[in-house]
């Protein structure tokens, strides 16, 4: 998912999906340690993810509109 796409999406949306997120890297790590995950670029990108997700929140937390990126 893109940052415009993240941006467009309601407040509460946005943290309903950061969770879900977290529990996904959750979930990825535990594959990781088990050896059954398959492509490890997965864990770069949910955290990747979960960073672009924060950011967004505390931008809008902290009244800021336009975040250049």
């Amino acid at each position: 998912m893109n940052v415009s796409e993240l941006r467009n999406k309601p407040t509460e949306e946005l943290e309903n999906e950061l969770k879900e997120k977290k529990e996904s890297l959750f979930n990825i790590r535990f594959r990781n340690i088990l050896g059954q995950l398959e492509d490890a670029s997965q864990l770069k990108q949910a955290r990747k993810d979960i960073a672009q997700m924060k950011t967004i929140l505390r931008a809008r937390e902290l009244g800021i509109e336009d975040l250049s990126s």
